[in-house]
């Protein structure tokens, strides 16, 4: 592992994990030796990041220069950590991991008091059970949407027909039963709703649509409303 990104997750483990941080935590988290772990946290308090701690008492991140300082109402931090526990339970792999990481960023620049609040929230997100994930790669069709690349999917309609298609992914929309794609439909030339678990599978093309996805998703959404009414 590169030396930079090391120090990135070291400095996100310590942003993450409850204080104090033992170093045998750590350098779990950075596939590195205890000798090589005290030498980075040597090298994050040069740069400027305030680490309390020492071997064999645990670290705590106590300020860290890369984030500007933030403030939030108590209702803002309650809204924060259940939305952020909600991506936690209903994303993929990637989404989830994303969601947690984002968190202790957040908490990280907070004063104390704040911390504590978002450590303690009132409001927690409790599921028996995870969703289930679509065969198809979500990641892989964010990066699309981001990058206004066509997808081409294999997939399977209500009736169980199977059709291959080649699509202009627009957006996700997480319902309360699963994930639905808005996309542009090559084949049939209009817009059209894919649900992610009926996917089997998806592949990134080389064919941009930029820079149009924003006016088709606007176009889409004002469709979806006129018929609504």
């Amino acid at each position: 592992m590169a030396r930079t990104d090391r120090l990135f997750r070291l400095i996100d483990a310590l942003r993450r994990l409850p204080p104090p941080v033992t170093a045998a935590q750590l350098a779990a988290e950075t596939e590195v030796s205890p000798r090589t772990l005290y030498r980075d946290i040597d090298t994050l308090r040069r740069g400027g990041a305030l680490i309390d701690g020492a071997p064999g008492y645990g670290y705590t991140l106590t300020e860290d220069t890369a984030l500007p300082p933030q403030t939030f109402t108590q209702e803002e931090i309650e809204a924060l950590v259940l939305g952020l526990a909600e991506a936690q339970h209903r994303g993929d792999p990637a989404l989830s991991a994303a969601a947690d990481t984002a968190l202790g960023k957040i908490i990280a620049t907070l004063p104390d008091r704040m911390q504590r609040q978002a450590q303690h929230a009132a409001i927690m997100v409790r599921r028996v059970e995870r969703p289930p994930q679509p065969a198809a790669d979500l990641s892989l069709i964010r990066r699309a949407c981001w990058d206004e690349l066509a997808l081409d999917i294999a997939y399977v309609d209500a009736t169980g027909a199977a059709s291959d298609r080649r699509i202009l992914p627009l957006a996700m929309v997480y319902l309360d039963r699963g994930i639905m794609v808005l996309a542009w439909c090559v084949l049939r030339q209009d817009f059209r709703k894919f649900m992610a678990d009926r996917i089997t599978s998806a592949g990134l093309t080389d064919d941009s649509f930029r820079p149009r996805r924003a006016g088709m998703l606007r176009d889409y959404v004002a469709q979806m409303t006129a018929n609504r009414h």
